[in-house]
């Protein structure tokens, strides 16, 4: 188990640059690729640490029928280390249906489940663990964890996020402070020119200059072209004193100081560890200054912030003495300019868990954590005091924090009644993997209550226990709670801001709501009604809506794999579930091409869903051409363009449950 946490480790410094075992991997074996298997090869990315690499090649192993438990495990574990979360889910939930598979895989099940908001489920899977294996502290944290995320999210606080769409995109941004002229941030830069890190198979990480505007927002972000950017590996985060001219920069070390370790069969890696560099402006550009408490063969040390006086230098280092793996040490300013030795932060702030991306506004530390209570993966705390002298933590709550990793909390400015900053996260509804939001926080005057009901559509008998998320405009969760024993669920709404309500009950289709904003002059309250259609029974039919080709085409469109995730979701919920997906067109064209056209389509389809993790014997892929027009529109009838679309559709029917 000792190995299996490090690569998790490896993992999470690598995406966040949160000091650990980063980096490229330099294998020395006698294999050239080209004479391995393909098992050989996948399971190589794989201890190479390549997991965007050893995830595509073991999606291609395991289509068959009967795939090997050993490599699911490693396919759900790459899709976890490069946090694609919900392909993690889908393959995690057919190994542990194996007699075989690993403890190590039933723990990571639960954990995918906290990580993607499925609190319940999670708190299943963690008894199911300790029932079988014996209970942890680690446990026992998951799981209050999960009791107070739920709460959390029907009492979300009045911070309100935007995703700063103008520099965020589909690869990561993060860690962004702001400056005297604008602000700075660490992003992949989208070059084909850029090298290109194995783990993530994205370009390594660089510095950009942002503008920032007086309410927040972002633009014209742009790569700085000074030295610190010019470094083999990734670069990053970075942090300023007030004046702007001395730079506090993370970056991994590029050179011939790595530390070897050995993995089975003789194959070799190496890592490369982090360091702090400071950066002074002189008048002929940045002068580099290594810190002097650096050490990259035995350990990491960056994220590196001032207090508010810059006295005290904070900075997380997986260095020894601390309390586990990543811990928040700081430094003081000598009055020969030095810096101190380290010191750790101390026990109420720092834990067996990772404790990392410190910032301070006033008295005020923020930091985030795995180890203290959470919603999932890195969670925002806060805690007042210095040094190593601080009050207990306390979760900053939902929407600061979600089931994904939040971290990189900027504070800009906060009063009484007010407060506004930055964070980063990769929460789902966001543009890529990490993105920046800019938060504002005031204390509501009026009051909107959005009430619902939720009942069985068949005969409108109540479902009580009824997960009801409540979605923002952009498909954000604002609020995430279940039915009580009436079937009742509420929320806060802000004024003039459209909302989506999407009601889900295992053995039932989910039902969704639009709720058009409104701007009442007084508190208001609205009642609505989810009604969620029973499921299955052999022989029942249904469309999958909004499934769109291009013309004369089958290749699944980015729109379309959106509907059919939600395809996956049921099947992977319903393992006993098989399906024949038929496509149809409408009468146009010949009956021959149609047919063939149809059955390309539906096969498309099909090898999507495999990708996805659902065994392909579950599935029959069909393709009926213009043979079951559901209106009238055969060869030779004239008809809309809205008439021929209701024939040119996707359906499901089931064959087993």
């Amino acid at each position: 188990m000792e190995d299996e946490r490090m690569t998790i480790f490896q993992y999470t410094i690598l995406q966040f640059l949160c000091l650990g075992l980063c980096l490229t991997l330099c294998i020395e074996n006698t294999w050239a690729q080209e004479q391995l298997s393909r098992r050989a090869r996948a399971a190589l990315y794989y201890e190479r640490m390549e997991y965007a690499n050893a995830a595509a090649a073991y999606e291609r192993l395991l289509d068959t029928k009967k795939p090997r438990v050993k490599d699911m495990e490693n396919l759900a574990n790459s899709y976890l280390y490069i946090k694609e979360y919900g392909l993690a889910e889908n393959w995690y939930s057919r190994v542990v249906r194996e007699s075989n598979a690993s403890k190590e895989s039933h723990l990571k099940y639960a954990d995918v489940l906290k990580q993607l908001g499925k609190y319940a489920q999670a708190k299943e899977e963690y008894r199911k663990y300790i029932t079988k294996y014996g209970e942890e502290e680690r446990l026992r944290r998951a799981i209050a964890g999960a009791d107070s995320a739920i709460s959390w999210m029907k009492q979300p606080t009045n911070h309100r996020l935007h995703n700063e769409t103008e520099v965020n995109t589909s690869l990561a941004e993060f860690g962004l402070i702001t400056t005297n002229k604008g602000a700075l941030y660490v992003g992949e830069p989208n070059s084909l020119l850029s090298d290109k890190s194995g783990m993530t198979g994205h370009a390594y990480l660089r510095i950009y200059a942002v503008e920032r505007h007086g309410d927040q927002t972002l633009s014209h972000a742009s790569i700085m072209p000074e030295s610190f950017n010019q470094s083999l590996f990734h670069v990053g985060p970075v942090s300023t004193n007030k004046t702007g001219d001395v730079l506090y920069v993370t970056r991994t070390n590029p050179g011939d100081t790595e530390t070897e370790h050995f993995l089975a069969g003789g194959t070799k890696w190496k890592r490369y560890n982090l360091e702090l560099l400071l950066y002074r402006r002189t008048e002929n550009g940045w002068q580099e200054e290594s810190f002097a408490h650096n050490d990259v063969t035995s350990y990491s040390l960056g994220h590196a912030v001032l207090s508010a006086d810059e006295q005290v230098l904070y900075y997380a280092s997986d260095m020894s003495g601390g309390y586990g793996g990543v811990d928040i040490w700081y430094s003081e300013l000598l009055p020969d300019g030095n810096w101190s030795k380290p010191v750790n932060a101390g026990a109420e702030v720092n834990t067996s868990g990772d404790e990392m991306f410190p910032n301070v506004y006033g008295e005020t530390l923020y930091f985030s954590s795995t180890g203290h209570i959470g919603m999932g993966g890195l969670d925002i705390f806060r805690s007042t005091g210095e040094k190593n002298r601080f009050s207990k933590p306390v979760n900053m709550g939902y929407p600061v924090n979600s089931a994904s990793d939040d971290f990189s909390f900027f504070v800009t400015a906060s009063a009484d009644e007010s407060s506004q900053g930055y964070l980063s996260s990769n929460r789902t509804g966001g543009v890529g993997s990490d993105d920046i939001y800019s938060f504002h926080y005031t204390r509501p005057w009026i009051t909107i209550m959005l009430e619902a009901v939720t009942q069985n559509k068949a005969n409108g008998e109540l479902l009580p226990e009824s997960t009801v998320t409540l979605f923002g405009p952009k498909g954000e969760i604002v609020a995430k709670s279940q039915s009580d024993s009436r079937a009742k669920v509420s929320f806060m709404a802000e004024p003039g801001i459209d909302y989506r309500l999407y009601g889900e009950k295992e053995g039932f289709f989910p039902d969704s709501l639009l709720f058009a904003g409104l701007k009442p002059s007084r508190d208001t309250t609205v009642r609505l009604t989810l009604n969620l259609q029973p499921i299955f029974h052999v022989g029942d039919k249904f469309v999958l809506e909004n499934i769109y080709y291009d013309f004369d085409k089958h290749n699944i469109r980015l729109d379309a794999a959106l509907i059919l995730d939600k395809l996956v979701a049921t099947m992977r919920d319903n393992p006993t579930l098989k399906i024949e997906l038929s496509s149809h067109t409408d009468s146009r064209g010949s009956h021959r091409y149609n047919e063939s056209l149809s059955q390309r389509r539906a096969q498309a389809a099909v090898d999507y869903l495999v990708t996805r993790g659902i065994a392909r014997d579950r599935m029959v892929a069909k393709g009926y051409g213009e043979t079951r027009l559901v209106n009238k529109c055969a060869d030779g009838v004239p008809c809309s363009v809205t008439e021929h679309q209701a024939n040119r559709r996707t359906e499901i029917e089931v064959l087993d449950y």
